[in-house]
C-alpha cells in the first residue's frame, strides 16, 4: 500500500486524504495537513513512484486511483479527498469510478483535460545532477540551477532527494516513460454527484473558462474558487488562504 503520514485522530467526520502532485510527496503537505487536523483526521499519501511508496512500471490515473482507494478502504468506508495537479486528476478518476468512497472532493488547480505542456525538462534536470558529488541539499540546488533557474522549484525538487543513499525518491525513468498519461486524462463516462470544489490560483492557466463545460458534465455539483495572487502552486504560495478555503468548504459542504 502507499506510504501515508497521518495527522490527528479519527473523528465523527470522514478523514481528509491529501494527494500530492507530480514530483511531490506527503511531507510537502505537512504544515497544511497538521493545521487541518484540528477538526478531522488528515492522511497525506506518497503516490506510487514518489516518496517512500513502492515503485511500479505503470503510472496511469486508473492505477493511481486504485492506490488511493486502497488507502481509503484501509481507514474506513469513505473519505474527503483533496488532490493537487496530478493528484487532483487521480482524485477525480477515483471519484468518477468509485464514487461511494468519496464524500467531498477538492481539486486544486487542475482540470479533467489533457495538457500540452511537458515536465520532461525537470526530469532531465534531475537526471543531470551528479549525486556522488552531493553532501547537502544546497549542492543539488546549485547543480539544478543550471537547468531550473527558479529557486522555489529547486527547493521543491530537492525535498525528494535521499542524501544518505544519494538517490532521488522519484522513479524518474517511469515518470518519463508515462509522461503522456500524466499530462492526459482518461476517457471516463461516469459522473460524481457529490460536492466538488475546483480551487485554482488566480494567476494560473490550468483551469480555463472553456474547461467548465467538461467539468460540469463530469462533476455536476461543481463550485469554483480562486486564490488571489497564487499560481499553480497555490498551497505553497498562499498556504493560509488555501487552508482557510479548504476548511470553510469542508465545514459547509
Amino acid at each position: 500500500m502507499l506510504n501515508t503520514i497521518t495527522h490527528g485522530s479519527a473523528t465523527d467526520q470522514p478523514p481528509l486524504l491529501i494527494v500530492h502532485g507530480l514530483f511531490g510527496s506527503a511531507r510537502n503537505w505537512g504544515v497544511i495537513a497538521k493545521r487541518l487536523s484540528d477538526e478531522r483526521q488528515v492522511i497525506a499519501v506518497d503516490q506510487r513512484n514518489h516518496g517512500d511508496s513502492p515503485w511500479n512500471d505503470l503510472h496511469g490515473y486508473e492505477d493511481m486511483a486504485a492506490d488511493i482507494a486502497e488507502v481509503i478502504e484501509a481507514n474506513g468506508e469513505q473519505a474527503d479527498l483533496l488532490g493537487h495537479s496530478m493528484g487532483g486528476k487521480a482524485s477525480m478518476v477515483l471519484a468518477l469510478t468509485r464514487p461511494e468512497l468519496v464524500k467531498r472532493l477538492i481539486v486544486a488547480d487542475v482540470a479533467p483535460v489533457a495538457y500540452g505542456h511537458t515536465q520532461m525538462q525537470h526530469i532531465e534536470a534531475m537526471r543531470a545532477v551528479d549525486l556522488d558529488a552531493i553532501e547537502k541539499r544546497s549542492d543539488a540546488s546549485a547543480q539544478l540551477a543550471r537547468h531550473v533557474p527558479d529557486p522555489t522549484l529547486q527547493a521543491f525538487f530537492t525535498q525528494s532527494l535521499d542524501l544518505r543513499e544519494k538517490r532521488w525518491k522519484l522513479n524518474l525513468d517511469v515518470l518519463a516513460a508515462e509522461m503522456s498519461k500524466i499530462l492526459g486524462f482518461p476517457d471516463i463516462d461516469g459522473q460524481f454527484d457529490g460536492p466538488t470544489l475546483f480551487l485554482s490560483g488566480a494567476e494560473s492557466d490550468y483551469v480555463l473558462p472553456e474547461y467548465r463545460e467538461r467539468i460540469r458534465a463530469l462533476f455536476p455539483e461543481s463550485r469554483f474558487a480562486k486564490i488571489p495572487g497564487a499560481g499553480h502552486w497555490l498551497h505553497a504560495e498562499k498556504p493560509r488562504e488555501f487552508e482557510a478555503t479548504v476548511r470553510a468548504y469542508l465545514n459547509a459542504a
